[in-house]
């Protein structure tokens, strides 16, 4: 492994300690970990809201009018609205 030296503004550093003693890592590892995933380095970049609307349903943007129609029917059935 390399070594590499920072020049850090004193508010930062004793951020980066504080947050290296609450999880209970050095700080170098935690330097580590935020510069992996500040730079993507081992992992793939995802979009933050991928999935975030999952339906389990892959035809819901071809029949959204008709799906909606069959959900409304259903709560209107079971008295839900």
């Amino acid at each position: 492994m390399k070594r590499t030296t920072l020049k850090l503004p004193e508010a930062l550093d004793a951020k980066l300690r504080q947050e290296a003693k609450r999880r209970g890592v050095t700080v170098s590892e935690l330097t580590r970990e935020a510069v992996e995933a500040h730079l993507g380095v081992g992992q793939r970049r995802t979009l933050k809201g991928a999935a975030s609307g999952r339906s389990d349903r892959g035809d819901l943007s071809v029949r959204v009018d008709e799906i909606f129609a069959e959900i409304l029917d259903e709560k209107r059935r079971k008295g839900e609205l």
